[in-house]
C-alpha cells in the first residue's frame, strides 16, 4: 500500500512539475529549432554523454506519459542521424512504455479487477489467446495514443515480455518515418503533417496482415484435417 502511495506521488509530481517547469514549452518544436546550433556543437563534442542523457529523457517523458515523445523522436533525427537515432528511440520508448504499462498494473490493476473482473474476465481471455496479435495492430494503427495503450494494456493480464517485444516491433516503422523526418528538422512546422493517409494505410495493411496469415494457416489447417 505504501509503494503504490509513493508512485502515485511520484506521477502526481511529475504532472505538476510539467506544468509548473513549462516543459511543453521546452520539449518543443520551436525551442529546438531555436537552439539547434547550440545544441549540435555541444552533442558533437561530447556525443557520448548526449545519446545517454537523450535516452534517460526518453525513457522519463514515455513512461510519465507526458506530451513530448513525438518531438523527441524528430529531435533524435536531427542529433544523431537516422540509424543511431532510430535504435535510440526504438529501445527507450519502448522501456518507457513498458514502465508506464507496469505503473498502471502496479498501481490500479487490483482496483479494476474487484470493480470490473466479470467483464475483464473476457477480456483477458481474449487478450491470452490473441494478445500479441491485439497488441501489434494497435502500435501499428495511429489512431489511439500510444500513452493510453500503455495504461489500458497494465490492467489486463498480457505478459510483461509479450508487452515489451511487441510493442518495439509495432512501434518501429511509426519511428523510422518520424526520426527519418527529424533529420530535415528545420523544414517541419508541426507533427499534424508527417503521417499521411497512403502512409496511415500502409500501417492498416500492415497490422492486419499478421491477422490475415493467422486465418490463412487456420483455413489450411481446416482443410487439411
Amino acid at each position: 500500500m505504501i509503494k503504490k502511495a509513493i508512485l502515485v506521488l511520484v506521477l502526481l509530481g511529475a504532472i505538476v512539475a510539467y506544468f509548473v517547469f513549462d516543459l511543453g514549452q521546452i520539449l518543443s518544436l520551436e525551442n529546438f529549432k531555436a537552439s539547434q546550433s547550440e545544441i549540435v556543437a555541444a552533442k558533437d563534442s561530447n556525443p557520448i554523454l548526449y545519446i545517454a542523457g537523450f535516452f534517460i529523457l526518453y525513457v522519463a517523458v514515455t513512461g510519465l506519459s507526458i506530451p513530448g515523445a513525438a518531438i523527441m523522436s524528430l529531435v533524435a533525427g536531427a542529433l544523431f542521424g537516422v540509424l543511431v537515432g532510430t535504435i535510440i528511440v526504438s529501445f527507450a520508448s519502448t522501456l518507457g512504455a513498458t514502465l508506464a504499462f507496469l505503473s498502471a498494473r502496479f498501481v490500479l490493476r487490483d482496483w479494476v479487477q474487484g470493480k470490473f473482473g466479470e467483464r475483464l474476465r473476457a477480456v483477458d481471455e481474449g487478450l491470452e489467446k490473441d494478445g500479441a496479435f491485439y497488441l501489434f495492430t494497435l502500435r501499428l494503427i495511429p489512431v489511439f495514443p500510444f500513452f493510453v495503450i500503455n495504461l489500458l494494456m497494465g490492467l489486463t493480464r498480457i505478459k510483461t515480455r509479450t508487452f515489451f517485444w511487441v510493442s518495439q516491433l509495432g512501434m518501429l516503422p511509426a519511428t523510422i518515418v518520424f526520426v527519418n523526418a527529424g533529420t530535415q528538422i528545420s523544414r517541419i512546422e508541426s507533427t499534424s503533417g508527417l503521417l499521411s493517409p497512403t502512409l496511415i494505410a500502409s500501417f492498416v495493411a500492415l497490422a492486419f496482415f499478421p491477422w490475415a496469415a493467422k486465418a490463412i494457416v487456420a483455413l489450411v489447417k481446416r482443410s487439411r484435417g
